[in-house]
């Protein structure tokens, strides 16, 4: 009987899991699927790899039935697959290692103790990262588990470029750069030099773009900066999040319109970005469907703040070598990719119209000095590949 690999990317209010089966060449996706609306009206559903249902269920509206239950729902459901696989262990996506964690690592009492503390620097991400793994562990303690950070990637980053410039008593406790969606970057890092082996060797700027949003510069596959800092709402303006704002603005809020840290929270995570700018939807694909004046005027302010940071990176790495798109946005939108290489002409992008069309996953013409990619991320695998490493090192 093979062995698999469970991994689980729990957000705050769904749970998403894939089944990765564990044969000698690594792990193969066998199904995937989510159950959300934990918090008010859950709903699951599991496919195979073709996209064929495997299986749904749907509570009724006002059901809380929370990451405990979605935990226990999915084991019942993963229960019908025990003559085809034997589950070997759970890989967890967390966001924030802190400074303790620069690698994945096997989850006990003492780890998640660790991992609890980091709860101040991602509050609207790590408790939900964590409950999935304490309601595993309650069904199933012998059931290793391992966890693997967002933020391990840019560990390696320069020191000057996690700083910020605050007395060290403040650094000391924590606050720094620390970067995120490092997942995705590993992954495109590890998968680049197969197809463009040149540019992967070289200075590349790596755009995530979706409902978060982040761009990454990497030297030879290495994180050396990014535009997420401190925070998931920093850099880029997102789906609901703001992205890159003077600290300034942060005590106008408080001190003219009397807002509280929470009622700011709520503000810069979930009321702005494309959402707070456009006054009608988070989603990209229904903003460039829409021919109100304020859809136009997020998605520009969005292209505007790429062409920004990416200017940014470039600097940071001495130049660049290669521009790639990954995540939602930058995989299936066109249009922006389109955008953002015209805006990058002057660092020596030359797009090509009809290979971005299609979808690359060349999208820059044969003399461009600078490529230009279109890659699928796949952060699952990736945490599937760290599970099997570190319960089982080579």
């Amino acid at each position: 009987m093979p062995n698999a690999i469970l991994v689980l990317n729990a957000g705050s209010s769904s749970l998403k899991f894939s089944l990765f089966a564990d044969p000698p060449g690594g792990p193969e996706l066998r199904l995937r699927g989510q159950i959300e609306g934990l918090n008010g009206a859950p709903h699951f559903i599991a496919r195979d790899t073709a996209g064929a249902i495997l299986d749904e269920r749907r509570w009724a509206d006002g059901t809380n039935l929370g990451h405990d239950g979605a935990a226990h729902h999915l084991v019942e459901f993963l229960q019908g697959f025990r003559d085809e696989y034997q589950l070997m262990a759970v890989g967890h996506r967390v966001v924030h290692g802190g400074q303790a964690f620069s690698q994945p690592v096997r989850v006990d009492a003492e780890v998640l103790a660790k991992l609890e503390k980091f709860v101040p620097l991602a509050p609207l991400h790590q408790p939900h990262n964590l409950a999935p793994i304490r309601a595993v562990a309650e069904r199933a303690p012998q059931l290793p588990q391992v966890a693997c950070f967002d933020t391990a990637f840019h560990r390696r980053q320069p020191e000057l470029a996690q700083l910020f410039a605050l007395p060290s008593a403040i650094t000391e406790r924590g606050v720094r750069r620390y970067g995120f969606h490092g997942l995705s970057y590993e992954y495109i890092a590890s998968v680049l030099p197969q197809l463009a082996p040149e540019a992967a060797a070289g200075r590349v700027v790596v755009a995530h773009l979706g409902n978060g949003a982040s761009l990454c510069a990497m030297a030879a596959g290495r994180s050396m900066a990014s535009t997420m800092g401190f925070t998931a709402v920093d850099g880029l303006p997102m789906g609901t999040r703001c992205g890159n704002i003077d600290p300034g603005v942060i005590l106008y809020l408080m001190d003219e319109l009397k807002m509280d840290a929470r009622a700011i929270e709520r503000l810069i995570y979930k009321e702005s970005g494309l959402l707070g700018v456009s006054g009608i939807s988070s989603d990209m694909r229904e903003l460039l469907a829409s021919d109100a004046p304020r859809a136009a005027l997020a998605v520009d302010l969005f292209v505007y703040r790429i062409g920004r940071e990416l200017g940014s990176l470039a600097a940071a790495l001495g130049g660049l070598d290669a521009l790639v798109f990954t995540g939602g946005i930058g995989e299936h939108a066109a249009v922006i990719r389109a955008r953002v290489c015209r805006d990058a002409a002057w660092l020596g992008v030359e797009l090509d119209e009809a290979a971005n069309e299609a979808g690359g996953p060349r999208i820059s013409t044969a003399s461009s000095t600078v490529s230009a990619w279109t890659l699928a991320t796949d952060e699952e695998l990736m945490i599937a590949r760290h599970t099997r490493q570190t319960i089982s090192p080579p």
